[in-house]
């Protein structure tokens, strides 16, 4: 169990104004980011490039995942407007590629698929028309809610499984590492122009053969794209980290999924689902 970070792990403060003028931004269209709600590192970085990954139906989760920062208990009332005000947040800020994510709302009879569409078809009425990335949860395995997200075609469609399936009931014990991945491959078949992501954290306690084999198993479901990143405990309370995986061990990972057959593979120990996901699209678009 490791407990003082590495010095590749350390980063400098961000400015105060930078963060400041984001937050004034997202607070006036009461947003909220996952880079503050889950205590990213990168958030001076994407904040002065005035970038965010959104976090929609609120910052309360339904579940509890022991790595998760974001808080936990019961969500108040979908806002109405909140697609909305996302489509002018991401208008204000000019960005080309939008991430969008959610806490899970399990306590919502769709699970809030609704609300994401919403936020989707208000994203295209911006001009000019940025790409959609979504990541999302798994709506209990619910194809009906998936095709609807589907529906929306964003052009990515990002699902995390986040560690190795023998840690599920440990780190991740409400969610089912099998449905995730019949998730992603279900994407796949309901319309094969959209593009499926995934991404793991590492430090939780997994071994290599079994970070390659989850790496086999996404590109089994027709998952092209991949994030690898360090986890970091939020607090005492959450996970523990076992280990600090070193940089070479990711740029090791990054060639293995590249060989693997991977389009594109982020593996760094500050790498994130939704870190320089604008790069990855720009990255893609010209590849293709």
């Amino acid at each position: 169990m490791s407990s003082r970070r590495p010095e590749w792990l350390r980063k400098q403060a961000p400015s105060p104004s930078v963060l400041n003028e984001m937050r004034e931004l997202l607070s006036g269209l009461s947003l909220h980011t996952v880079c503050e709600s889950a205590l990213c590192p990168n958030l001076g970085e994407c904040f002065s490039h005035r970038t965010a990954t959104f976090l929609i139906m609120g910052d309360i989760c339904t579940r509890h995942c022991r790595f998760c920062a974001v808080k936990k208990g019961k969500p108040s009332l979908l806002n109405p407007d909140e697609p909305g005000n996302v489509a002018r947040a991401v208008s204000e800020l000019q960005l080309k590629h939008v991430v969008v994510t959610s806490v899970t709302r399990d306590d919502l009879s769709d699970g809030g698929v609704a609300h994401f569409s919403k936020t989707v078809n208000a994203i295209r009425q911006v001009k000019p028309h940025p790409t959609v990335e979504v990541l999302i949860p798994d709506f209990k395995g619910s194809l009906s809610a998936l095709q609807t997200i589907v529906d929306s075609y964003p052009e990515v469609i990002n699902h995390n499984l986040e560690t190795i399936p023998r840690l599920y009931a440990e780190v991740r014990p409400e969610v089912d590492y099998h449905r995730s991945l019949n998730l992603l491959r279900a994407v796949r078949s309901m319309d094969g122009r959209i593009l499926t992501k995934s991404g793991l954290m590492l430090g939780l306690g997994e071994e290599h053969d079994e970070v390659v084999a989850v790496m086999e198993d996404l590109l089994a479901v027709g998952c092209s794209l991949l994030t690898i990143g360090q986890y970091l405990a939020p607090s005492f309370e959450h996970h523990p980290v076992i280990r600090y995986v070193t940089p070479q061990e990711f740029d090791e990972y990054e060639s293995i999924g590249e060989n693997m057959g991977f389009d594109f593979v982020a593996s760094s120990p500050f790498v994130r689902s939704s870190f320089q996901a604008a790069e990855m699209m720009a990255t893609l678009v010209h590849n293709i």
